[in-house]
């Protein structure tokens, strides 16, 4: 047997050992069981044979008339069969709607509220402007930024010829115009 041949064979053997591991490989080889999603499985009503034998039989694929809907199953499962289906509120929940006076809200509230706002935001349009104008000028912000090269130099010719310290005009640096869209992305 030769050097390559065994190199192949060593690889050959040494694939599955290396491919084991990995969960793709798994489940493309069938090695892996696939389990249902417990929260799709929906439990079927038994059949059942009609009292009244005139009858038609089902059509296939129709849904079945004893059969509840999940949603409603899960809602008797939760307020019992005591719960009024018609409102979907169980006793103690009336009650205590009964108690917050639900029965007396003013049923235009969203105009009410809606009036009452529009008159705030006519007078205070400062909240639309922040959000518009979020960026505030840099020397707002931060002031006028002072040159340290030329403010060295204005100081050391202040001090060799025997000047106040405040005379001159300090040198700052002026910031150039940003874009529309500079500084955002």
């Amino acid at each position: 047997m030769t050097a390559s041949c065994r190199i192949v064979l060593a690889a050959v053997l040494a694939l599955p050992l290396a491919l084991g591991a990995c969960d793709n490989a798994k489940k493309q080889l069938g090695l892996e069981r696939n389990a249902p999603d417990e929260f799709k499985v929906v439990t079927r009503a038994p059949l059942a044979l009609p009292p009244d034998f005139n009858l038609r039989p089902p059509e296939p694929g129709a849904a079945r008339p004893q059969e509840m809907a999940p949603r409603d199953s899960a809602r008797t499962a939760l307020l019992g069969e005591g719960s009024d289906m018609s409102t979907g509120l169980t006793s103690g929940e009336q009650a205590l709607l009964g108690a917050a006076e639900t029965d007396r809200a003013i049923p235009n509230i969203r105009d009410v509220v809606n009036r009452e706002t529009s008159s705030l935001a006519a007078e205070d349009k400062t909240f639309t402007e922040k959000l518009v104008f979020w960026r505030k000028n840099e020397e707002d912000r931060f002031g006028t930024t002072v040159d340290p090269d030329a403010e060295n130099q204005r100081l050391r010719q202040n001090q060799s010829l025997g000047r106040p310290v405040t005379e001159g005009r300090t040198p700052t640096i002026e910031r150039r115009q940003r874009g529309i869209l500079e500084g955002i992305f």
